[in-house]
């Protein structure tokens, strides 16, 4: 069944219009038809069943509460990741959103090779901001990841946080296989877990010490090199791992 998200609060048997973006996927794209049915997500991450009464511009639907399933990670993580080449950004938040990601933070690294010009920061937000909805809605989510451009790693350490990690490549060189599962085992529910990744040229000797001094834990991801874009992605799965297939239900 297809998900939409509300910005708003809604309750138990009301009657609401559907945005024009919603109405243009669900009725002009989908071809709904009066009866037809959607689920809805409110701004408080309540499930809802939603009936189409009529087609009209804007159509009407008709909510009904359903039981609200646990789907989001048990834990706000946010990935921070150094500016990638062409459209590996678009490829993050995409997948990172399926995946369970909270927050996603792009950030101008020592290395990066890519450059945000100030004027198109905006617009590049929002675009990944679309994409990042878009994914939530296809993996069925209840939250919606937020998007967001940060100057400098600087900037990254100031997010919040109970918990931050840095995919370090030298670690993985060094044979590290600890530092990942000991930082994941001693996050606790609720909390917020921030993990930094570096640009398609790597982290930094002074990113590194920066870090460090913010109190992150270096940590490797397995034994192998990891692309900047698929670093996140395994770090997430990871967490999926430990934390929630892991725990007892």
């Amino acid at each position: 069944m297809q998900r939409y998200f509300l910005d708003t609060t809604v309750h138990d048997g009301e009657r609401i219009s559907l945005t024009p973006a919603i109405y243009h996927h669900w009725v002009t794209v989908l071809r709904a038809e009066v009866g037809a049915q959607a689920e809805f997500v409110d701004d408080t991450a309540h499930l809802f069943h939603g009936k189409l009464l009529t087609l009209d511009d804007p159509a009407t639907v008709a909510l009904t509460a359903v039981p609200t399933p646990s789907v989001e990670l048990p834990v706000d993580v946010t990935i921070a990741c150094g500016l990638p080449k062409q459209e590996k950004a678009e490829w993050i938040t995409q997948k990172a959103t399926e995946l369970g990601v909270t927050h996603i933070i792009f950030y101008g690294a020592d290395w990066s090779v890519a450059k945000w010009q100030g004027n198109k920061v905006a617009k590049k937000v929002t675009r990944l901001t679309k994409i990042a909805h878009g994914a939530a809605e296809q993996a069925h989510r209840l939250k919606r990841p937020t998007v967001s451009y940060a100057k400098n790693l600087a900037a990254v350490l100031n997010a919040p946080h109970d918990v931050a990690v840095m995919a370090y490549e030298e670690s993985a060189k060094q044979g590290e296989q600890s530092a990942l599962n000991q930082q994941l085992q001693a996050v606790k529910a609720g909390q917020q877990l921030l993990a930094i990744f570096g640009p398609e040229g790597g982290i930094s000797p002074a990113e590194v010490t920066q870090a460090q001094a913010a109190n992150a834990t270096l940590v490797g991801l397995g034994p192998r090199i990891l692309r900047t874009e698929t670093a996140p992605l395994y770090f997430l799965a990871a967490v999926s791992m430990v934390l929630e297939l892991q725990q007892p239900r």
